[in-house]
């Protein structure tokens, strides 16, 4: 039987990614991650959803990053990310998946601008 691997020392699976706690930097977990988007043609991962707020994942508003503003950091077993819980309040956001488009490229363009990280993309849509 083989055993499926889902984390080595520089893969890890989707599922793992999922759930793992987001860290600022003043060592504050500020969230965790939702999902990821992975670009269709690419196969490249553009952003992480963060889902933050609410109480025990009720009520969580959902923050699009941009996957290069997050850094994996051992020693927290979690991601960093270059903003604290209080920056993150005025990022994009949506509070139920109809209350954002990944099509319309204004959107990827305010999170990639909130963040300062680009994200390109092979095609839209």
């Amino acid at each position: 039987m083989v055993t499926e691997e889902r984390e080595t020392g520089t893969l890890i699976g989707s599922d793992k990614v999922a759930g793992t706690s987001v860290y600022g930097p003043d060592d504050q977990a500020i969230g965790t991650i939702e999902r990821v988007m992975i670009e269709k043609t690419s196969g490249r991962v553009s952003y992480a959803v963060l889902g933050f707020g609410g109480f025990l994942g009720i009520g969580n508003d959902h923050y699009p990053v941009s996957w290069n503003a997050l850094k994996y950091d051992t020693n927290v077993e979690g991601y960093r990310i270059g903003i604290t819980a209080d920056q993150l309040n005025g990022a994009p956001k949506y509070a139920d998946e109809s209350g954002w488009n990944w099509s319309d490229p204004a959107r990827s363009k305010s999170v990639d601008d909130y963040y300062g990280t680009r994200v390109t993309h092979s095609a839209l849509g």
